[in-house]
């Protein structure tokens, strides 16, 4: 790794999302530039039978760049690159969800929503038991672990640190990290950011801390439940909020979205997790700060609403609201479309 790299050679990592919905490919192609923009890379193409996204007998598909992000692990002028999938008739693929968010932030853009999702997973060894749990039963308790420190609260930090600068290295808009409630579950949060690129840089997070995680031979979660019993799951609260509900007077336009985001559970609870709604079932109890899958309900500083309005937002009259029901591992991009065709749009 520390052999010289030529001037006129750079690494391009090409990354997407497989036919899961939840899971991320790469593979990598040398050009002879640094890119500046995702549009100045080639349209690649990759064998979709090997990522549940056609058949052997048609399977090309092909790989469209769209976002560039700096690669912290080749460093240099080495790229990242988001790429959207399509299909062989040059139709976008079943799980390309960028396609049509991107659609709908171009109608509302005047409207400058904002994101910020919060996004938990969990730590787990080889064998699939949480890491550093005990191998033949349980850790005591939770209550000490949520933004805890020393070595038994707190599981697998170095991972953590090592993610966190990969993200700013690379240019996603990181804003924090947490230990969570659970043993060997973490938060990292990203935002503000302002219509598609909410997706496109929590998918190169997520990318960043596999990766990472890799390094070290742990394996990350976003599995919305991984531990049954008295335990925490895990989600995606996801932040949101216009130009009108950041200004003076913007709570009467946050209860508006609210109201309208109420008419319309259902449907958000089917573009919340990858198997539409089937995932979030087994964490939206009602039970471990969640709400009940099947209910509506708001409030201020509730953690047991479905949205939740900070109360420092409800004391100044303005901000943001926060959506608690998306799941770890939903698609960012079917959670911030959805949330602006039934707010902003009107779609629904």
């Amino acid at each position: 790794m520390a052999l010289d790299q030529p001037d006129d050679r750079v690494m391009c990592e090409y990354i997407w999302i497989d036919g899961t919905g939840e899971g991320i490919r790469s593979k990598c192609r040398t050009v002879d530039f640094e890119p500046k923009a995702a549009k100045e890379l080639p349209v690649w193409n990759f064998d979709g039978s090997s990522t549940y996204q056609a058949e052997g007998s048609n399977s090309d598909m092909y790989l469209t760049p769209v976002a560039l992000f700096n690669d912290p692990f080749r460093r240099g002028k080495n790229k990242l690159v988001l790429c959207e999938v399509y299909k062989y008739n040059k139709k976008p693929a079943e799980t390309n969800r960028r396609k049509t968010c991107k659609e709908v932030m171009d109608k509302a853009a005047s409207e400058h929503p904002w994101f910020g999702i919060e996004q938990e997973y969990t730590l787990l060894d080889n064998d699939g038991h949480p890491f550093g749990w005990p191998k033949n039963g349980y850790p005591g308790p939770q209550g000490p672990y949520y933004c805890g420190v020393g070595a038994n609260k707190v599981y697998g930090r170095d991972i953590i640190e090592a993610h966190y600068r990969a993200c700013l290295y690379a240019g996603v808009k990181i804003c924090g990290c947490n230990a969570e409630v659970m043993p060997a579950q973490w938060e990292f949060q990203v935002g503000p950011c302002e219509g598609i690129d909410m997706g496109d840089h929590l998918w190169i997070g997520r990318y960043l801390l596999h990766r990472v995680a890799e390094d070290f031979g742990v394996i990350v979660s976003f599995d919305p439940k991984p531990m049954p019993g008295d335990w925490n799951g895990a989600g995606a609260h996801t932040n949101y909020s216009t130009k009108e509900m950041r200004e003076e007077g913007g709570l009467k336009h946050i209860e508006n979205a609210i109201e309208k985001m109420s008419k319309h559970h259902a449907k958000h609870i089917k573009a919340y997790d990858p198997n539409e709604g089937q995932d979030n079932a087994r964490r939206l109890t009602g039970f471990h700060e969640t709400s009940s899958i099947h209910d509506f309900s708001a409030g201020v500083a509730n953690r047991g609403a479905s949205i939740r309005i900070p109360r420092q937002v409800a004391e100044d009259g303005y901000g943001y609201l926060e959506d608690r029901r998306p799941s770890s591992n939903c698609d960012p991009y079917s959670v911030t479309e959805i949330i602006v065709r039934t707010t902003l749009l009107d779609e629904m």
